[in-house]
């Protein structure tokens, strides 16, 4: 019997009921673990998810948090780094002063990552804590009549981000360029030292906020690629059904794809082969986005 909780989450996120059942086989570990930790000492807990465009990140958060209060009974809050971008004229401050590049969102510079702490720090303190949104459509943080605000004791904090976790990289591995975008566009690699530079500082101490880490592999960054196309062409896809009106210009063809995660490629690698040995719980998927294998090893909190 699926309870209305569940039904709802399996309609948010338009999935099949095996989904259920399968993610009770993978997950389960993780909720567990923080049962053991709330019983024990009744302290509210961070959980960070790492993981590549489409690799399933939202979905998991979601899914943790709607088990956790159906199972204990506390109030969860979900959070994505994506909701802490600069504003756009932030960003295009930015562009101007530092490097083109980082008028685009998405790389480590482009968020605001001391109102992520401050937000965390204050779900944490039990605060009336307002959680932004960005509306990515707009490419600018929603209005704050649009915002959620949270109030009172929360159990489970859970933050999810495609470089969540990631570590700075040697400097010499920023000398030479990894793709055509770093090639063409930062031929002296001020941007990729910018981005490493950030990723060194503040988002550091937001990610060992995180009480537990857990990763969701891609078997490579060509993956990402494909999974990335694919989301595209399902979407434009959708939009033909209804004839009577032209695709929008914003759906990206497999070069733009292809451009477009140039952004995310430096980083992705160096956390699919940096971060499996320092995560708490970490699963392999396939080229499908199925997991494979589980790996969970000793949590030191």
């Amino acid at each position: 019997m699926i309870t209305p909780a569940l039904q709802s989450f399996i309609s948010r996120h338009q999935l099949p009921e095996s989904y259920l059942s399968m993610a009770e086989k993978w997950f389960s570990p993780i909720i567990s673990e923080f049962g053991e930790h709330y019983e024990r000492d009744q302290s509210i807990q961070i959980i960070g998810i790492n993981g590549c465009q489409g690799s399933g990140k939202s979905t998991l958060a979601d899914y943790l948090c709607t088990q956790v209060k159906l199972q204990h009974g506390v109030a969860t809050v979900s959070l994505s780094l994506d909701d802490f971008y600069l504003t756009k004229a932030a960003r295009t401050a930015l562009a101007h002063d530092m490097h083109p590049l980082l008028a685009v969102r998405g790389v480590p510079g482009t968020h605001d990552i001391k109102l992520a702490i401050n937000t965390v720090s204050s779900l944490k303190s039990g605060k009336k804590t307002l959680l932004t949104r960005f509306d990515k459509s707009t490419d600018d943080r929603a209005k704050v009549e649009n915002s959620v605000t949270v109030e009172g004791p929360i159990g489970l904090i859970v933050l999810e981000g495609w470089c969540f976790g990631a570590t700075p990289e040697l400097q010499g591995k920023l000398a030479a360029p990894v793709n055509e975008l770093e090639k063409q566009s930062d031929p002296n690699g001020v941007w990729r030292h910018y981005v490493n530079e950030a990723l060194a500082g503040d988002y550091q101490s937001l990610f060992n906020m995180a009480d537990r880490c857990v990763m969701l592999k891609a078997p490579s960054f060509d993956r990402v690629f494909q999974w990335r196309l694919e989301q595209e062409q399902k979407l434009a896809e959708r939009l033909m059904l209804n004839v009577k009106d032209p695709l929008p210009s914003d759906i990206m063809g497999e070069s733009d794809v292809r451009h477009f995660i140039d952004y995310f490629q430096r980083i992705t690698e160096h956390c699919l082969t940096s971060m499996p040995k320092a995560v708490d719980h970490l699963y392999h998927l396939d080229d499908n986005r199925t997991i494979t294998r589980y790996d969970q090893l000793i949590s030191n909190t």
